[in-house]
């Protein structure tokens, strides 16, 4: 072969190397381009509804020294509500903003409206006996809950309610009645399971109980049929010591964070609680 041919040839091959066509084994080495995994999306954060009770020209209970319900309770729920939106996992309602009357029904309404995953009444109680204190959880009870069943299906077949992804102004009364009934049924349990969370929290925070301190009644606004609720009786006003306990801004905390604990271990967060 004439050495310009041969020269020719060898150029030819050398411009393929440099352009990558004439390098099958370099290929084979190049290290193999990595799947990158789409990050997991953050959880939604959940809603927590917060109901200071009374407000308004309902004053509720009035302790000795004059402390009035509503003015402490509405403290505690906001020092809650920043609890709660500290750590992100959290949006937060309330179902009154100010001193405000709201109605019963009207708190309900406004937690379903919203979709609430959670509702949580907060309370100062009254007695008689100015020596009783110590705070107790409320959630609804069976018989309670069957008689607001009856009630809430006749209401949302009038117009035409969902209950548990279902029209009920589609159903017969009875299927309503059973519909809401299931709901409300499976509701009362997972509130169950709130209020001894909250009454275990309380404990180990050294919050001073009431004896029997879980307890069940027909409450207006725990009557949701799809939304765990407890009413929380953080004290009584008309005993010397929690009326003042509650008028104190580091009890009003630690009231916050006792029951930030307790939505957290409701929703399996695992959050230990945040020291005072």
């Amino acid at each position: 072969m004439a050495a310009p041919y041969r020269r020719n040839i060898i150029a030819g091959l050398a411009g393929l190397t440099a352009f990558g066509l004439g390098a099958p084994a370099a290929w084979a080495n190049q290290p193999a381009k990595k799947s990158i995994a789409k990050p997991t999306p953050p959880p939604k954060p959940r809603l927590v509804f917060l109901d200071p009770g009374h407000g308004g020209r309902d004053p509720g209970a009035l302790g000795v020294r004059g402390t009035q319900e509503k003015v402490v309770v509405m403290a505690i729920a906001r020092e809650l509500q920043r609890e709660l939106q500290a750590g992100g996992r959290y949006r937060v309602m309330l179902t009154r903003a100010s001193d405000s009357f709201v109605a019963l029904r009207e708190r309900v309404a406004r937690a379903q409206a919203a979709k609430a995953d959670l509702f949580l009444s907060l309370h100062a109680d009254s007695h008689p006996d100015n020596d009783v204190r110590g705070a107790s959880v409320y959630t609804l009870s069976e018989e309670a809950s069957d008689r607001e069943a009856a009630a809430l299906a006749a209401r949302e077949n009038r117009a035409d309610g969902v209950v548990a992804g279902m029209r009920l102004g589609s159903q017969t009364d009875d299927v309503a009645r059973t519909l809401v009934a299931m709901s409300q049924r499976g509701t009362v349990n997972d509130s169950r399971r709130l209020a001894e969370t909250i009454v275990q929290t309380f404990g180990k925070g050294g919050v001073r109980l009431l004896p029997r301190t879980h307890r069940q009644a027909g409450f207006a606004v725990l009557t949701a049929p799809e939304i765990p609720a407890a009413l929380v009786e953080l004290g009584y006003l008309s005993n010397p010591q929690d009326e003042k306990l509650l008028t104190v801004r580091q009890h009003q905390i630690a009231l916050a964070r006792a029951l930030r604990a307790s939505v957290d271990a409701h929703f399996g967060a695992g959050i230990a609680t945040r020291k005072a």
